[in-house]
């Protein structure tokens, strides 16, 4: 009996979705409720599963398709040994991944295309920037399947072991002077990600502040509690906890930066919400810790690492980043020095984290080395006037400086 796979309700107000990869192939075999298709949407990625047991009899769709709420994406056949797939059956998938997969400049593998033709968009633009060959990299995604951060670890190993160097960002060129120029469509995620970006800029009256904050303090309790922490919540002692809740100071004290315009309104709130960034593999989302003024560090590290890994398998799901009332986003995990980070709408402000190196600074009249870090708060000044922006940067910075105003709550 054939069974019609169709897409899944994808949240709220959210009414199609992009095709971003097929899991299966045409003739493979699949469990109750295994995915077999990757739906792209707005702003997190879901997996269509197979409602039975069957046989992949074909696919309705291909990536980069289009497909509204119950749309067809695949056929399976109930029950059915995993024979080997019909001729027809597979020329016309053939067809249709031919017309919407970009792999004329994908190096084909040595034993078999259908490797190359199930590669993501992110691993097929990872192996033309590191020109490694796909077919020789043992994939650690589901069912065995490439990521890119295989291929950068291929790449790497290719470079440390001595081997030939790998290619430098640009694809490489082609043989007889030819260059090449890919075109790859921009994920729905990404677009939305420009989109909302844009808006944030045309909207608001962007403005930021800055400040920097001596580490020393924090970096000395970690060193001291580190060990015990991760015994007791096994969880490691990070960073982003001691701004969370510093920031839950700020935000008390000044209460416009925890608001928002709506209309001729300012909405505000006696929680906090935050809004951490976090780098997926088709952009960056902001999965919210909510009630951040009620939870410990224990489960502030806990929520985050959960947010980290999940972003990372594409697992995230939009309840996850409903809401958020105040953004944090920390550079420094990439190097950053200092940037004026871009208010995440409808909330008025974020606060940027950088990296942290040690400079000369001036303590009581003499010049020591101290761990430094430059932080940045943009925001809306329309709602919030500099001297409130000033005010809770300096609250962070202070807070930061001396954790004891956490626990006493100054």
């Amino acid at each position: 009996m054939a069974t019609e796979v169709k897409v899944p309700t994808l949240g709220e107000s959210v009414n199609e979705a992009t095709v971003g990869e097929l899991l299966k192939k045409v003739g493979d075999a699949v469990a109750v409720d295994e995915p077999i298709v990757s739906l792209e949407t707005d702003k997190v990625a879901v997996e269509a599963p197979s409602p039975v047991a069957g046989v992949i009899k074909e696919f309705k769709v291909a990536v980069g398709d289009t497909v509204e709420i119950d749309a067809v994406i695949a056929v399976i056949e109930e029950g059915a040994s995993p024979a080997a797939k019909g001729a027809e059956a597979g020329r016309a998938q053939e067809e249709r991944e031919e017309g919407k997969q970009e792999r004329a400049d994908t190096p084909a593998p040595a034993a078999s295309s259908d490797a190359a033709q199930t590669l993501s968009p992110a691993v097929r633009r990872a192996v033309l920037e590191h020109g490694v060959d796909p077919s020789t990299i043992k994939g650690t995604g589901k069912d065995g399947r490439l990521t890119k951060e295989d291929v950068i670890a291929a790449a790497n190993a290719k470079r440390d072991g001595g081997g030939a160097p790998a290619a430098s960002s640009a694809p490489p060129a082609a043989t007889g002077g030819e260059r090449r120029e890919e075109r790859v469509k921009m994920t729905r995620m990404r677009q939305t990600i420009a989109k909302r970006l844009k808006g944030a800029q045309e909207n608001a009256a962007l403005l930021t502040t800055f400040n920097d904050v001596d580490m020393s303090a924090v970096m000395e309790t970690r060193g001291k509690y580190k060990d015990m922490f991760a015994k007791k919540h096994d969880i490691r002692l990070g960073f982003m906890g001691f701004f969370a809740k510093a920031a839950c100071l700020a935000l008390k004290d000044v209460p416009s930066v925890n608001a928002y315009i709506e209309g001729d309104e300012i909405v505000y709130h006696d929680y906090v919400d935050i809004s951490v960034a976090v780098s997926a593999p088709n952009g960056l989302v902001v999965p919210v810790i909510r009630d951040a003024q009620d939870k410990g560090f224990a489960r502030i590290e806990k929520d985050i690492a959960d947010f980290g890994k999940r972003a990372k398998d594409g697992t995230l799901t939009m309840d996850d980043m409903k809401g958020g009332t105040f953004t944090i986003s920390n550079g420094g995990v990439f190097g950053s020095l200092m940037s004026t980070p871009i208010i995440n709408p409808p909330q008025s402000a974020v606060l940027g984290l950088h990296r942290i190196e040690d400079r000369a600074v001036v303590v009581d009249g003499e010049i020591v080395i101290r761990p430094m870090m430059y932080i940045a708060l943009s925001y809306d000044h329309r709602l919030i006037d500099g001297r409130e922006a000033v005010t809770a940067l300096k609250i962070i910075k202070e807070a930061i400086e001396d954790p004891t105003r956490m626990l006493i709550d100054l």
